[in-house]
């Protein structure tokens, strides 16, 4: 019984590899949400505002949710990515002017990103945070170009992993877990331009734009291998969106919960301390300390490394399928450059401007945190956009967005919508 127990034991550790190859666009995705501008933001969030800025990150998991399922099925039921499908049901100059405002915000993304991860490595190592940023960009570039990014993203995601030490705060801090779970459910919204500001960084690295554009492309190549380019028939599709909900949920919810132990973490620690503007990766840094204790900048450095090299390639190749889709050029990352040459051109380019960004006099933090910004104003236009394309029977027939899928998503775009306006309104009044 025991060697049969042992045969079964075996069995079961040669299946894990493949259970890690039906991981879905949904979990690498939402690992790529934990980009470094996420870590900064949600360490600036709950150094600033304490306990009262977890509400942010629970309201905005369906929703976060609820988007990317909505550009999942655009690209599964269609076969085109987003703005493939916009090219022909949106005036060409609103469309140019979509993906220009997208290969813009990515690439300052992109820029801050890399600018974090240089930080990061001179926390460690010392020397010089441009020279480490433009090497970090030129290998991003080359791997990108030159491996398929299928190849070394599982590697990268496990570097990922070193965030979940934030959830070791509730070992080894004193947590006030009532006041936890009033102020995750109960908004304490203030009317102040640096409370709306952060609120709007807040939703616009959960719910981000080049996300939008990446999982629309990355379920279209998964299904090309999937379908060996067969169509498919309405039951496959049901079946396949099916998937597509459980895999967006299940990634997002990962994303969320380490961006709420993030907040919490810097709540319980820096916040406390009255420690309530980070100014430099160091400081977000201090926040690992209780926890880890002299290794806080090392694995500080290994998270912002990790996520910055999972997230600028996602960044990149956000881009690079908007552009290339928009002038209906080849597309894909299955594809070799000679193949596909406007789409790695895209890439290279956003990725190396993003790089030659950082020889500027940029402060990593506040770049992250203002990209974030950014990003949350940009969705706006084009959450409104997805889902008057998502509700299209010419786009998606039977399968055209509504009930909960549709509420869900039109409260995201107005919620993302009303926090932007009353950003610009504070900002402008006098």
């Amino acid at each position: 019984m025991s060697h049969l127990s042992g045969i079964r034991n075996n069995a079961r550790m040669l299946k894990i590899p493949g259970v890690l190859r039906r991981i879905g666009p949904g979990l690498i995705t939402g690992a790529a949400d934990d980009d470094p501008s996420g870590i900064a933001t949600y360490s600036q969030a709950g150094a600033q505002l304490g306990l009262h800025s977890l509400w942010s990150i629970v309201f905005a998991w369906p929703l976060v949710v609820a988007v990317q399922v909505i550009c999942a099925r655009i690209g599964v039921v269609t076969g085109r990515g987003l703005a493939a499908n916009l090219h022909g049901n949106l005036p060409r100059p609103l469309l140019l002017t979509v993906v220009c405002a997208l290969l813009l915000a990515n690439t300052l993304n992109i820029a801050a990103d890399l600018a974090a991860i240089g930080d990061a490595i001179r926390l460690v190592f010392g020397g010089s945070q441009h020279l480490y940023s433009l090497i970090a960009g030129l290998l991003c570039a080359f791997l990108q170009i030159r491996i398929p990014y299928e190849r070394y993203v599982h590697i990268l995601k496990w570097l990922t992993l070193s965030l979940l030490a934030y959830t070791g705060v509730i070992f080894t801090v004193h947590i006030p877990w009532q006041e936890v779970l009033r102020d995750a459910v109960w908004p304490n919204i203030q009317w102040t331009p640096e409370y709306i500001n952060m609120v709007v960084a807040l939703f616009g690295t959960t719910i981000s734009p080049y996300l939008f554009f990446w999982q629309t492309a990355q379920e279209i190549e998964e299904r090309q291998v999937k379908r060996k380019s067969h169509a498919a028939t309405t039951r496959q599709l049901s079946s396949e969106l099916r998937q597509v909900r459980h895999d967006t949920t299940f990634g997002m919810a990962v994303s969320c919960f380490i961006a709420f132990f993030i907040m919490l973490t810097t709540a319980v620690t820096l916040h406390v301390s009255g420690v309530t503007d980070i100014q430099s990766s160091s400081q977000a840094a201090e926040a690992l300390r209780p926890i880890v204790g002299p290794l806080a900048f090392l694995l500080f450095a290994l998270g912002i490394i990790g996520s910055g090299l999972l997230a600028v390639p996602v960044l990149a190749g956000s881009a690079a399928y908007a552009v290339a889709e928009a002038f209906e050029r080849p597309t894909g990352l299955s594809l070799k450059p000679t193949e596909a040459r406007t789409f790695y051109a895209v890439i290279a380019v956003a990725t190396l401007g993003g790089a030659a960004l950082d020889f500027t006099s940029i402060n990593p933090i506040k770049a992250l945190y203002w990209s974030a910004i950014v990003n949350g104003v940009v969705a706006v236009p084009l959450l409104f956009i997805i889902l008057w394309l998502a509700g299209l029977p010419r786009v998606l027939g039977d399968f055209v967005i509504k009930g909960r899928l549709l509420f869900l998503g039109r409260l995201a775009a107005a919620v993302m919508a009303i926090c932007a306006v009353s950003m610009l309104v504070l900002l402008i009044r006098p």
